[in-house]
């Protein structure tokens, strides 16, 4: 996914009058081909969720829990090929508007009010991506630690650090990336984030693959890890529900990526096809990441497969995974907040015309680097915000839960309602007819799958945090 198309396009749907609004739609040579859209798929979808996928095999068990990760791999299709066909307004072939992001095919099928919602409920998730990437990073930072203190050591040495001081540091990192203005000349940073976690995932699969060949069995059971209770079994499968919600939609770049696509034929027939293969290509990496997971360590499955020390050699392998998943981690980060900046700062900027901490920039020259324009409410502004993920990520440090309660809170609505409302929309469909039924009780099973996802989740972040 290349980071000015997202920050471009995620959230900039808000023209301030009919001139911006038509400036979103000058023209411009699309190239793209259904084997580039697979590339941005697979690349947009592939990222840290993958490492908690064996973990949520050994929760659902042998048969329930590729079965689940199948299910949203088709809930993911559905969803996208709605989306797909909302690309253009009002007809999804011959519409002569064409909608560039997410939030403004919202706005043109559903109204103003409900844009408003989707773009709460968009920006939480993006502020929430940078709290589970600021964890993230931080738990491949100690495990690298580890690794090293272990191959020393011995493995049943008391290798431990603490999480804070890396998330301190990650937090660093960030408040000084995030005074970049913006990605326009910085696409190296999405393609370096793309090679790493391709590099990270096939790591951990390796990895898997090769402890059950040293196993030389396959370890696991049909119901998963044993619970001494339902109710605590029931938590950790639907914590394990909403890790894998958090793993695989990518509702939100879907018009994004669309919009690169020649035609003809028609963009939405591309999509689609792009879409349906890049999620039978996922969907199996993520089936033999799982499940080779669950096979080399049964019960005693890692939340986090390269950094719950199920693997200890060869360490210098899994320092490098993790060194791979802090490099992606760190420009991920900002492919979900740039977003956000720009939003609040283009807010800020119209509200305020005539502010000079708001809009004035200042130049700031620096040894050996070309000139820097600076902004003081930018420099506040995102400062905080990073500060704000570094401290809620301090005060819940736990990956599985906190994937788990994002992927709860974010699936249904952003991957499901908003998508269904439209189509309906934009077909026309009337109350009570049989489509309509069929895709109001899909949403309804969806939301049901997203609550619980989310009870489970919050339930276990709690627990993890009182205890």
């Amino acid at each position: 996914m290349a980071l000015d198309d997202l920050q471009a396009s995620l959230i900039e749907s808000n023209p301030a009058d009919e001139a911006a609004a038509a400036a979103s739609q000058v023209p411009f040579k699309r190239t793209g081909t259904t084997w580039t859209a697979v590339a941005h798929i697979i690349t947009g979808v592939i990222g840290a969720g993958v490492l908690s996928l064996a973990w949520c095999v050994a929760q659902l068990g042998w048969i329930l829990g590729p079965v689940c990760i199948i299910c949203f791999a088709l809930i993911t299709v559905l969803s996208t090929f709605l989306m797909c066909d909302c690309y253009k307004h009002p007809d999804p072939i011959y519409g002569p508007t064409r909608n560039l992001s997410y939030m403004e095919a919202v706005r043109n099928y559903l109204g103003k009010n409900h844009q408003f919602i989707s773009s709460i409920v968009v920006h939480e998730s993006l502020y929430g991506n940078g709290i589970a990437y600021t964890i993230t990073a931080a738990a491949s930072v100690r495990a690298i630690l580890k690794s090293n203190c272990y191959h020393r050591e011995g493995h049943s040495a008391p290798c431990e650090y603490s999480d804070s001081v890396y998330m301190l540091m990650f937090g660093l990192v960030q408040i000084l990336m995030s005074q970049i203005p913006d990605f326009h000349d910085m696409e190296w940073l999405s393609v370096v984030a793309a090679i790493m976690s391709f590099s990270y995932s096939s790591i951990g699969l390796g990895l898997g693959v090769g402890k059950v060949i040293e196993n030389g069995t396959v370890k696991g059971s049909i119901t998963g890890v044993a619970s001494s209770s339902v109710p605590l079994k029931l938590w950790a499968s639907f914590e394990a529900l909403g890790d894998i919600a958090f793993a695989y939609p990518y509702s939100i770049i879907v018009l994004e990526i669309q919009n690169t696509l020649k035609s003809p034929p028609p963009e939405n027939q591309t999509m689609k096809k792009a879409s349906a293969i890049a999620i039978v290509m996922t969907t199996a990496f993520y089936l033999c990441c799982g499940c080779f997971g669950y096979a080399a360590f049964g019960d005693d499955t890692p939340g986090n497969l390269l950094t719950g020390f199920g693997f200890y050699e060869p360490f210098w392998l899994i320092d490098l995974a993790n060194a791979c998943v802090v490099l992606h981690l760190v420009g991920g980060y900002q492919i979900f907040s740039q977003p956000v900046f720009g939003t609040v700062e283009r807010w800020a900027s119209s509200k305020y015309p005539n502010s000079r901490f708001l809009n004035e920039s200042y130049s700031l020259r620096l040894p050996f680097l070309s000139e820097l324009r600076v902004n003081l409410f930018r420099i506040c502004f995102r400062t905080v915000y990073v500060i704000s993920t570094t401290a809620i990520a301090m005060l819940f440090p736990y990956f599985n839960s906190v994937l788990g309660v994002l992927g709860g809170l974010n699936f249904w609505p952003i991957t499901i309602y908003f998508p269904i409302e439209m189509y309906l929309r934009q077909k026309k469909v009337r109350a009570w007819t049989r489509d309509w039924i069929l895709l109001q009780l899909f949403s309804c099973f969806c939301l049901l799958v997203s609550v619980v996802g989310f009870i489970g989740s919050l339930e276990e972040l709690v627990v993890a945090k009182t205890s």
